[in-house]
């Protein structure tokens, strides 16, 4: 039989993304309703090694499902990938009579969960935090809802100028090797072409789109670029490329970069951060260990942690064929 769960740890670790104090509010208050102690862990794994920690109760995540960010702060920690890092962070869970640990962030941060718990048996549960959208056993990740909106806003925004000197502007926007933002966002802002790892348009046919869109009387086009799009080394060299070769285009960048992670969430990433915060502690007092809570089809729902790191998030393919039929 499984130890009786007293206290829950909670982090943050990899890259902040919006809903995230949603998420820790949600643990904190699922915690106090369950009449369980939490603690705040602060830089994630490295707070964790170095026993950085703080009590936490309902009052003392008031007034942040609103922020963007994470009020535990976050770091990537290259000393938890060592065997030594791990053990000074179990020490000082054990010497905390921390029982259980509730882990948001993205694959890195499930990875380390995942080797913790192997190592140590100790009780892990994730909730995916990344505006990316990339993590295998969920629809949508913490983030994701309010970095769409931020970046649909900043390219309506640009069109105004694109239309106004008849421009076309490559717009980069995050994505690191999923081009869930630029297709979804791509289509939403309504882009002339969008350009993503999962599909590769092609340089010849990107500049067949382009001739065609100023045959049809287009005299501005925006075109999406996820960063982690192999078309070109890098959204400059798009650009010069076009330029050379279609000298009648006036042609600019806009990389638009960390504004993507920050600001106030959308209200589906919190009520998604209420959801999962309940669901991970709930689960943990339940006896369950090194799953991910997340979404799908609107239920929320457990993934082994070893099948959301390893597993693939696949592009929609319906979408790719949508934004093909916008772009006419």
């Amino acid at each position: 039989m499984s130890k009786k769960i007293k206290k829950i740890g909670v982090l943050t670790s990899g890259g902040d993304s919006p809903g995230m104090n949603a998420a820790i509010r949600a643990v904190v208050r699922t915690c106090a309703f369950y009449n369980v102690e939490c603690i705040g862990i602060y830089r994630g794994y490295q707070g964790m090694i170095e026993g950085d920690f703080k009590e936490m109760g309902p009052r003392s995540v008031n007034n942040i499902v609103n922020k963007g960010g994470t009020i535990l702060k976050s770091a990537r920690s290259k000393e938890f990938m060592t065997a030594e890092g791990r053990k000074k962070s179990f020490e000082h869970l054990t010497n905390a009579n921390i029982d259980a640990l509730v882990v948001i962030g993205g694959d890195g941060t499930f990875t380390g969960a995942e080797i913790f718990n192997n190592e140590f048996n100790f009780p892990v549960m994730g909730i995916p935090g990344t505006i990316d959208n990339d993590i295998f056993g969920t629809s949508h990740t913490l983030g994701y809802d309010t970095a769409l909106n931020t970046v649909v806003e900043a390219i309506d925004k640009i069109r105004d100028t694109a239309s106004s000197h008849n421009r076309l502007f490559f717009v980069e926007v995050m994505g690191r090797d999923a081009g869930h933002i630029a297709l979804n966002a791509g289509i939403g802002a309504g882009a002339e072409e969008i350009l993503v790892p999962e599909e590769d348009l092609g340089l010849e046919r990107l500049l067949e789109s382009l001739e065609k869109s100023k045959s049809s009387g287009k005299s501005s086009s925006i075109v999406v670029v996820s960063e982690g799009d192999k078309i070109g080394k890098n959204v400059f060299e798009l650009k010069d490329y076009v330029e050379e070769n279609l000298p009648e285009y006036d042609v600019r960048v806009s990389v638009l970069g960390h504004m993507q992670r920050g600001g106030a969430p959308s209200c589906f990433d919190r009520v998604l951060a209420s959801r999962l915060g309940v669901k991970a502690v709930e689960s943990l007092l339940e006896g369950k260990s090194n799953y991910m809570v997340g979404l799908l089809c609107d239920k929320v729902t457990l993934t082994p942690l070893e099948q959301a790191i390893k597993g693939r998030s696949e592009i929609d393919k319906e979408l790719l064929r949508v934004s093909d039929i916008m772009s006419t």
